[in-house]
Order: C-alpha cells, then structure tokens, then sequence
C-alpha cells in the first residue's frame, strides 16, 4: 500500500496532474497517486461514502416529498364530509389549486440565496436547519382556520424547504464523479417515490383519526408529519457529512482516502478548498447557454409531471374503483411501478450501453405517449394504466437527467448558483400546473388540461434534443471515460487516464456526424 499524503502537500499535484513532494518525500503526481489505488480499495472507499449518503439522502427526500405532496392528499380526506378541509376551510376547488401554487412560489424566490449559503454554513448545517424549519411550519398548518392561513402555512413552508435539492446535488457533486452520480441520485428518486406509497398509507391510517381530540383528520396528517420531520432533523444534523476535506470527514476517512476522493473527480467538480462565493463563477453561469437549455427542459417537464402529480389523487378517486378512504390506497401502485423503473434506470446508466441524453429521448416519447392517452376519451382502465405509465416514466426522467446535468457544472459557487437557477425556474412549472385544473375544465373529465400537460411533455422534449446538442461531445466524452473506468475496474485497477475535459471540450461531433474516438484523443 502506498504511503501516507499529506492532504496540503498533495493538493497540487492532486488537482493539477503536476509533482508534488508528500510529507515522506515521495513525488507523486495525479495520475500515479491513483494507480496507486487497487480497485478493492476504490470499492471500500465508496462503500463508506454510499453508507454516509444513501440512506440519509433518500431519507430526507423522501420526507420533503410527503410533507409537499400532502396537501393533495388532504384535499380528498373525508371528501363531501364536514371534517374534510376543503368543507372546513371554506374553500372551492379553484382556490385550492392555489395551495400548490403558492408553495412553489416561495420555493422559487428562496431557492438560489439558500443554496449561496451551502458552502459557508456548511451542508451538514443547512440541511439540517431547512428540514428543522420545514417541520415546524408544517405542524402549524394543523392550526389554520381559513384560506388565508393556509396559504401563509403553504408559503413559509416553501420557503423553508428552499434549497434542499440543489443543496445536495452540488454537495454530491464533490463526492461522486458525473459518471457515476446516477447511483445517489437513484437513491433519491427511488426514495422520492415511495412517498406515495407512504403518504398514501399515513393518510388511510390518519383518516381513522378523524375526530380524535377534537382535530381532523387533515390536521392530524400535518401536525403528525410535521413533528417527525422535526425529530428527524436531528439526525440529520448528527450523521450528514460535509465535504472529504472537511475535518468531520477525519473521524471516518484516512487523510490518503480524503485526498483520494477528491483526486478521482473531473476538473470541473466542486473541492473543499474553494472560495466559499466565487462572483466569477456565478457570472460564468449566467452566461452560459446550456444552463438555459437544461433549465427549459426541466420546466416543460415539470410543468406536465407536476399536473399529473396534482390531480393523481383526484384522478384515482375518481374512476369509482374504490371508496372512502381505500381511494388513497390507489395510489400505490403508480408509486411502486415508478420506484422499479428507477431501480432499473440506476442500473442501465452504470452500464454506459448509450449517452445519457439518447436515454432521456427514449424516456420522453414515452411518456408523451401515456400523456396524450390522458388527453383523449378512453375507459377508467386504460385512463388508470395511462396515470400510472405516465407518473413512472415522469419520474425515471430525472434520474439520467441530473446525472447528465452534473457534467457540465464548474466549481463549487458555479454548481450551487446553477443548480439552484435551474431549479428555480424549472419549478415554475410546479406553480403553473395546478392551475389548470379549475373547475371550468371539470366538464369533460380535464381532458383539456392533460391535452395542455401533453403539449408541454411534447415540448420538452423537443427541449431535451436541443440540450443534447449542445452538449453531445461532453456526453459522448463522459461515456467514453466511463467505459474505460468499467474496463480498469474488471481487471482490478483504477482509471488514471486522461479524464474528462469540460473547460475545453474534445471535439467528437462535426455537425450530427460522429468521428471515431481513437482519432479525436489523439489530437488533444
């Protein structure tokens, strides 16, 4: 095994491929510091990161996406009874449909100068911080007693929950290579998605409480959910690392793993040692077109998955299968097929068998096939067949989507300020869609607000080719590498090769023609 480095002493060699002289002496640089490794150590020091990461980050998502999606779930709680809270709170349906909207509208506002913060409060710290506040302004929505309060409790509560996703995107962005991020954040959707499964059962056990204590249900459901987000946030605080720098990372990684985690990242990937705001960076950012395109993307999509999920309860209960509350069990098969998808998505990006964007384009026609059998007069079955197709492949989106998104983002001010603008304006589409369901569609089962959902899933992805092209030689550039890594890694070694370039690109495309990858390295 080789020596000890010194984490100071090595920096430059680590991050630059130059010499550098270790605490022992030893000139090392880049590429021989990670031939090094054997690929035994590489798999031990990665099962230590994924047993930092996986759960905690599924966790945490899987929580916010309860919390969040409760309200959808509340709104058929004891549906056309006193105690349901639409009949309590004196609202109509198109008043409710606010109740979404206005939570991504604080959502949007606080979600870039949250994630501005990451760096210099440290992860650990804010994301504990936004789960602790995100608990307590959910129990209080178990106070309110008119529109008026509700829509104060759904406005706060976005603004707390602002910043948790870019947050953790830009932090395991410092962990794990684009590559290989398809695994954490499968973690994330997978868990993500068993909040309907979950949700769905806390609000069937929850409808038996109605009345207890003098409380709805519905306010059982928040009061409840808010206090274990709460509780949870403590976790959070105790186990979340930082970066592999930091010195919380000493107590479970050697300096030579520290070092060893940040030596394997591509040039553009966010380091401990970075400002903690780069104004560079962010101006960088705004200039740069493909931020645009990616954010495009995201918008069109959301604003037809974010439909979907709105009306998904509505939908269910309203295809007459099953009563009050069983209704909400219908919910669970949409979420358990989406979780298999994104289980075998995780997989299939590993494999690197295609680019990341061909594998969206395949997603997306998919999706716009089930979102326009939404649109059109069909039976309850086929409708019910179409809600849960279109709610899986809506969400196996995002997997190879973040994974093709961290490639081309450029330090650690440069990834959260564009990860947290993209995700700002990509949920505009989340304060957009509820809109579409008012009450002046209802005559024809909403077939024109799918028909609308439909159109945006189609411009999406007209938006995602757009993308791809844009970035189709750092793509091909991140699967060639990523096959090669494969390959180090079945003969027991670590890649140490030329890596990925993102500041200055190999060229592998002219126009759409592709030229053969053994002459374009050799140019470079």
């Amino acid at each position: 095994m080789a020596a000890e480095i010194a984490p100071k002493e090595v920096d430059a060699g680590v991050r630059d491929a130059t010499t550098s002289e270790t605490a022992s002496g030893i000139s090392q640089s880049k590429a021989e510091f990670l031939s090094s490794f054997t690929q035994a150590e590489n798999k031990a020091i990665m099962r230590k990161v994924d047993r930092r990461f996986l759960f905690i980050i599924g966790m945490m998502y899987v929580i916010k996406n309860i919390d969040y999606q409760n309200a959808a779930s509340a709104k058929v709680l004891h549906v056309g009874q006193k105690s349901n809270i639409m009949v309590e709170l004196k609202m109509t349906p198109n008043q409710y449909n606010w109740v979404q909207s206005i939570y991504f509208i604080a959502y949007i506002i606080f979600e870039v100068p949250s994630n501005l913060l990451l760096k210099r409060m440290t992860p650990r710290i804010w994301q504990s911080r936004i789960m602790l506040s995100w608990g307590i302004v959910l129990a209080c929505h178990a106070a309110v007693q008119n529109a008026g309060g509700y829509y104060a409790a759904r406005f706060f509560l976005g603004a707390m929950e602002a910043g948790m996703f870019p947050g953790l995107m830009a932090q395991l962005s410092g962990w794990y290579r684009s590559d290989e991020i398809g695994k954490p954040v499968m973690w994330l959707f997978a868990f993500q998605n068993t909040s309907g499964i979950w949700g769905s059962l806390i609000a069937y056990g929850v409808s038996y409480m109605d009345g207890l204590g003098g409380l709805s249900a519905w306010r059982w459901l928040y009061l409840l959910e808010g206090i274990f987000t709460m509780l949870f946030s403590i976790v959070v605080f105790i186990w979340l690392p930082d970066w592999p720098k930091s010195p919380r990372s000493e107590k479970w990684l050697t300096p030579r793993e520290q070092e060893y985690l940040e030596a394997r990242l591509s040039e553009n990937a966010p380091v401990t040692s970075d400002k903690n705001f780069d104004k560079s960076e962010v101006i960088a950012g705004l200039k740069d077109i493909r931020n645009y395109s990616f954010m495009l993307s995201q918008f069109l999509v959301n604003f037809g998955g974010y439909a979907l999920g709105w009306q998904l309860p509505t939908v269910t209960t309203s295809l007459g299968y099953a009563g009050l509350p069983r209704n909400q069990l219908l919910n669970i098969p949409p979420a358990a097929a989406t979780v298999l998808s994104i289980i075998f998505a995780g997989w299939f990006l590993k494999q690197a068998y295609i680019t990341r964007p061909f594998f969206i384009i395949l997603i997306m026609i998919a999706a716009l096939t089930f979102f326009i059998l939404l649109a059109c007069t069909v039976s309850n079955a086929v409708t019910y067949v179409a809600v849960v197709l279109g709610t899986t492949f809506y969400s196996v989106y995002f997997i190879p989507f973040w994974a093709w998104r961290s490639s081309s983002l450029k330090g650690t001010t440069g990834t959260a300020f564009s990860l947290a603008f993209q995700s700002c304006i990509g949920q505009v589409g989340g304060v957009i869609a509820p809109q579409l369901f008012q009450a002046k569609y209802a005559y024809n089962g909403y077939k024109t607000s799918f028909a609308i959902s439909a159109a945006a899933m189609g411009l999406g992805l007209l938006a995602n080719v757009w993308t791809w092209w844009l970035t189709r030689n750092l793509e091909w550039d991140v699967r060639r590498i990523r096959r090669l890594r494969r390959k180090a890694e079945r003969e027991g070694k670590v890649f140490a090769g030329d890596d990925i370039k993102v500041y200055e690109e190999r060229e592998f495309y002219e126009g759409v023609r592709k030229k053969e990858d053994e002459k374009v390295v050799a140019t470079v």
